[in-house]
């Protein structure tokens, strides 16, 4: 997340408001968690972290014994509020990055990286809301750090999913997804698949498409503020139905990914 899916390089849409001077250190894997058959999440024991916000990413940067290095960029997906950071990676195909954290990386390694970075695609209980998150794909990852801070501190602040992935098995955090929504009668999730459906499936079939965005957006008198993470083209196409459905532009936030996803 982020970033999240697809080359796991994400650019926000608008230059960062301010940009700290940040230091590479490393981390020490605490754990590895299986979200799908694509997707682990990779939790961190930072040397050194002063905290970030929901929203943001870190650089990740390997060195080979020849001295090759490769890096790229992930969402955080754990809230301010947990001391240790979880980033959560999808398999690329010939990936270097993604093959080696996904495949080799083991519970007590250490990983190099920088960060928080990114001071646009960010949110906190003290913006208030409502908000609504779009995600495609693993565009989830920032989006679920903001939903993670949001049940931390308690803020009753309306707030609303609407999640595209290929199939069920895919939906990265779906258990976690549907306890928030179960619990929290503040939370709207709506989960669209657009290729698998079970049998009994009553939910969206198909893409995200403008009727979906209308009936889970809140109204304009609301004045939401939008936050879209996923593929560049679902991203720009979700912007755009939006920005048709009369929302403001300047409150929708997105954050983008390579060409794989939803």
């Amino acid at each position: 997340m982020a970033i999240p899916g697809g080359s796991n390089v994400m650019t926000a849409t608008d230059a960062p408001l301010q940009q700290p001077s940040i230091a590479w250190q490393t981390g020490r894997v605490q754990a590895i968690v299986a979200e799908t058959s694509r997707v682990k999440s990779i939790i961190l024991q930072p040397a050194n972290w002063s905290g970030h916000w929901p929203g943001q990413h870190v650089d990740i940067r390997l060195t080979a014994d020849d001295g090759y290095q490769a890096e790229r960029s992930y969402s955080i997906a754990s809230p301010p509020e947990e001391k240790l950071l979880a980033l959560t990676v999808e398999r690329v195909e010939d990936g270097e990055v993604s093959s080696y954290l996904l495949d080799e990386l083991r519970v007590g390694d250490t990983l190099e990286f920088r960060g928080p970075i990114g001071w646009h695609f960010i949110w906190s209980q003290t913006r208030g809301g409502p908000i609504c998150l779009v995600a495609g794909g693993t565009g989830i990852t920032p989006l679920m750090a903001m939903l993670r801070h949001r049940t931390r501190s308690l803020a009753p602040i309306p707030a609303s999913l609407i999640y595209s992935a290929r199939s069920l098995a895919e939906i990265v955090y779906r258990d976690e997804l549907d306890t928030m929504a179960r619990d929290d009668r503040d939370l709207r999730l709506v989960y669209a698949l657009t290729r698998e459906h079970p049998g009994d499936w009553n939910g969206h079939r198909g893409r995200v498409n403008a009727a979906l965005l209308a009936e889970n957006s809140f109204t304009r008198e609301q004045n939401p503020t939008f936050f879209i993470c996923g593929p560049t083209g679902f991203v720009e196409g979700i912007s755009s139905m939006l920005v048709k459905l009369g929302f403001d532009p300047l409150a929708i936030r997105t954050e983008r990914f390579g060409p794989t996803g939803a």
